[in-house]
């Protein structure tokens, strides 16, 4: 049960709004996602979710299986109700976390074998049990699994990885089960536009329901990200979600939705809360920066979060350097909801056909605005 509709173009860009309806619910494009890996978003309830502005959220299936265990979790009623979040979930099928995390991974054609960096113990992933691990959880959306090169990895590397992929992706395909839970597959190729275009091609074939940029902001300059992306999304049909994993800054999100990109991902803003770092209209506010002990402005005067509209910068230090746990709560609040506001403000920008001049603005406050 999904479905996607674009509501509006942008003039003179790729940037568009649309409609994402998903078993869950519907999510207004582009949309920006809070990451909540273990079932959370570290430092929020659902409800604070809601209060910011988030539509849906992203989990983590590979952390998902480890602990608590799908299984646990589908026989406690699925991951909506293990976790408290009525919206919609996207569940990331682990690839990524496979490679990066686990240790002694092993590819092979059948799937991989890694051991958990939580106790070590031995364990099997392939296309079809990253299916089967999210069709337990009963996400509204599931990654296929990928074999995500790291970046600068030699054309040889990330060809076997792109055709690797090809090939589990038309496996999990076969694997689905149920109709109700959209599918994306994933377009690898690294920093190669031959590479993408074929992948492109591959795996549009398949007829998923929304496509994903893979194997991007890995280590390889943002100037490359921005620009596989601009030449990759139109390729991917325009009936369909384009997701982009893994980024980014607010103005990646402004470059990327120019691109004609409609759902982001990212730890950023949270990760930043807990180590007392700030968005704001006016720049990045650190908190550890002793200019601030007596600052009695919120965070962000423009910004009518819970946090903003309470408590001044001052109270936000002395939380952060007495690592009080209420600043995790404080601090992630007000940048969840900046994020959640500048997707809406984009998306309010290219219905009025206006984003190329607020994409700027945003870009050039990144480059010139953000001192500390």
């Amino acid at each position: 049960m999904s479905g996607f509709r674009i509501l509006h173009q942008a003039v003179g860009s790729g940037a568009r709004v649309g409609r994402l309806t998903l078993a869950h619910g519907e999510v207004a494009t582009p949309a920006f996602m809070p990451v909540a890996t273990h079932g959370s978003v570290k430092g929020l309830t659902p409800r604070d979710l809601r209060e910011c502005g988030a539509e849906i959220v992203l989990a983590n299936a590979y952390h998902l299986s480890l602990r608590p265990g799908a299984d646990v979790i589908a026989r406690l009623g699925g991951l909506h109700r293990f976790m408290g979040w009525e919206g919609p979930i996207l569940t990331d099928s682990g690839g990524y976390q496979i490679f990066s995390l686990a240790t002694l991974a092993r590819v092979r054609e059948e799937g991989v074998d890694f051991r958990s960096h939580l106790d070590g113990s031995s364990h099997f992933l392939g296309p079809e049990e990253a299916i089967r691990i999210q069709e337990a959880l009963g996400s509204d959306v599931a990654m296929v699994l990928d074999e995500c090169p790291p970046g600068g990895a030699a054309r040889d590397v990330v060809l076997a990885a792109t055709e690797r992929s090809a090939r589990w992706a038309a496996r999990a395909v076969a694997m689905r089960s149920r109709s109700e839970q959209a599918v994306f597959g994933i377009v690898q190729g690294g920093s190669d536009l031959g590479l993408r275009a074929e992948s492109v091609r591959a795996t549009v074939a398949l007829g998923f329901d929304g496509y994903a940029l893979g194997g991007l902001s890995v280590g390889e300059p943002r100037e490359v990200t921005w620009a596989v992306a601009a030449v990759t999304a139109p390729l991917l049909p325009a009936d369909r979600p384009r997701y982009f994993m893994g980024s980014g800054t607010p103005g990646d999100l402004a470059r990327l939705v120019g691109a004609g990109i409609d759902l982001f991902d990212c730890v950023l803003p949270t990760r930043h809360a807990r180590n007392g770092a700030l968005f704001t209209s006016a720049g990045t506010v650190v908190l550890r920066h002793a200019r601030y002990a007596d600052d009695p402005r919120p965070a962000d005067e423009r910004c009518a979060c819970y946090t903003c509209t309470r408590f001044s910068r001052a109270y936000l230090r002395h939380l952060h350097m007495a690592r009080e746990p209420l600043a995790v709560t404080l601090n992630t609040v007000h940048n969840v909801t900046y994020y959640e506001r500048l997707m809406q403000d984009m998306r309010t920008a290219i219905v009025a056909d206006a984003f190329g001049a607020f994409a700027a603005g945003v870009v050039g406050e990144e480059r010139h605005s953000w001192p500390d």
